[in-house]
């Protein structure tokens, strides 16, 4: 692999606060054939969807984040590991945050469970200081952070991951941390809400008198304004 393979995003956003300590960069891969019941993220199943990108423009994107002093990056989807390119990606993550800012941390979000993800690619685990394991389960609500269901797992796999991680292992917050951001017509969340929230939402935006068109968290869904 090289800095010109190809990957597939849905979206890159810096600075992100609501999937991991710190400011971090947020990395969303496009497509997902696991297709989790009640995924709010609907939109990043299509592989054909989203938009392609190199490996090295994304790299130029994570430089700019820790000349800024990024905390970390996150990587979510879609389905990370569906990516041919993940490995290519998360070495040079890797090695620009070793050579600019070591402390900066790399998590990473997979629908598979630790042992189908080692089975899977085991490369992939090797880059990574953290990984956040397990589709999601909408019957198994939790209120632990960063994870939408109790049957995910955060798991740090490198000395760096335990400084950074070991203290939210079961860290369960008032309030679940959530950004907010805008584009075009679109309003997209960031984090992950608890059972019941996005409904609270879509109920409050209604009331305000702004209507949604569709939602990603329920295709079979539409309302309009």
């Amino acid at each position: 692999m090289t800095p010109a393979t190809v990957i597939r995003l849905e979206r890159l956003h810096y600075p992100v606060t609501a999937l991991g300590p710190g400011r971090r960069l947020g990395l969303w891969v496009q497509g997902c054939s696991l297709a989790c019941p009640g995924c709010m993220s609907q939109h990043t199943w299509d592989p054909s969807g989203g938009r392609e990108t190199t490996v090295a423009a994304v790299g130029d994107a994570w430089r700019e984040a820790l000349d800024d002093g990024a905390d970390g990056v996150t990587i979510s989807g879609g389905e990370p590991l569906q990516q041919a390119g993940i490995v290519s990606l998360l070495a040079a993550l890797a090695e620009a945050r070793d050579r600019a800012r070591p402390e900066a941390d790399i998590l990473l979000y997979t629908g598979y469970t630790t042992r189908e993800a080692e089975l899977r690619d085991p490369a992939a685990l090797a880059f990574a200081d953290a990984v956040i394991t397990g589709r999601y389960a909408r019957a198994r609500p939790t209120r632990l952070i960063w994870r939408g269901s109790a049957n995910q797992r955060l798991v740090p796999l490198t000395a760096l991951g335990r400084r950074r991680y070991e203290p939210y292992l079961d860290a369960q917050p008032a309030q679940p941390p959530i950004q907010v951001g805008q584009d075009g017509g679109d309003v997209w969340l960031i984090g992950v809400p608890r059972s019941g929230d996005l409904a609270k939402l879509g109920h409050a935006v209604r009331d305000s008198g702004i209507g949604f068109t569709e939602t990603t968290w329920s295709r079979e869904e539409h309302t309009r304004g």
